[in-house]
C-alpha cells in the first residue's frame, strides 16, 4: 500500500491517527501561515516539500542511531500546530537550519529569513502529520527501501484537496 492510499485511509478513518479532525487541523493552520506570510499554496507546498524532506533525512539518522523507539518519542514530544524552536534544534543543527531554509529560497524566491522564521511552525505540522505510535504513516515516512518518493508537501497538497481547501 502506498503513502498516499495509507493517507486516504487515515482521512477516513476518524479513530486512527491522521484521521481527518487532525488533518483539517494541520491544513488551517498552514492556510494560516500562508495567509501571514503572503505566499501562495504553491511556494508554501515547496517549502514544505523541502523541509518535510529534511524530517525524513533526520528522522532516518535518527532511527538508525537510536532506534524506531526513539523516533516515535521525538515525534510524539515535537508533533503540534503551534511553533516551536526546540522541535526544530531537536532535529537540525543550525547549520541543516540554514541550509533548509536556503534551498527552499532558491526554489521559491522568497528571502531565507523568512523560511528560517517558519522552521519552528512548519517542523511540528510535519511532526503532527507523522504523530503517534505504530502510526503506519510514520512507518511509511521512514520506509528505508530506498524510493526516495516520499514527500510531505504532496501528502499536504492531497489532504487539503480532499478537505476542499
Amino acid at each position: 500500500m502506498g503513502l498516499f492510499d495509507q493517507i486516504l485511509g487515515s482521512v477516513t478513518n476518524s479513530n486512527q491517527p491522521g484521521g481527518l479532525g487532525k488533518l483539517v487541523s494541520i491544513a488551517n493552520t498552514i492556510q494560516q501561515i500562508s495567509d501571514s506570510t503572503g505566499t501562495d499554496s504553491s511556494t508554501m507546498q515547496s517549502i514544505l516539500s523541502v523541509v518535510g524532506k529534511q524530517v525524513h533525512s533526520s528522522l532516518q539518522t535518527k532511527q538508525a542511531n537510536e532506534g524506531t523507539e526513539a523516533v516515535e518519542n521525538l515525534v510524539n514530544q515535537f508533533a503540534g500546530t503551534s511553533p516551536d524552536s526546540q522541535a526544530v534544534d531537536s532535529l537540525f543543527s543550525p547549520v541543516i537550519q540554514q541550509q533548509v531554509a536556503q534551498i527552499a529560497a532558491d526554489r521559491t524566491g522568497l528571502d531565507p529569513a523568512l523560511i528560517q522564521q517558519l522552521l519552528p511552525s512548519l517542523v511540528p505540522l510535519v511532526l503532527n502529520f507523522l504523530q503517534s505510535g505504530g502510526n503506519p504513516l510514520l512507518n511509511k515516512f521512514l520506509d528505508a527501501d530506498g524510493d526516495g518518493d516520499v514527500d510531505i508537501a504532496d501528502a499536504i497538497k492531497l489532504a487539503s484537496r480532499f478537505l476542499g481547501k
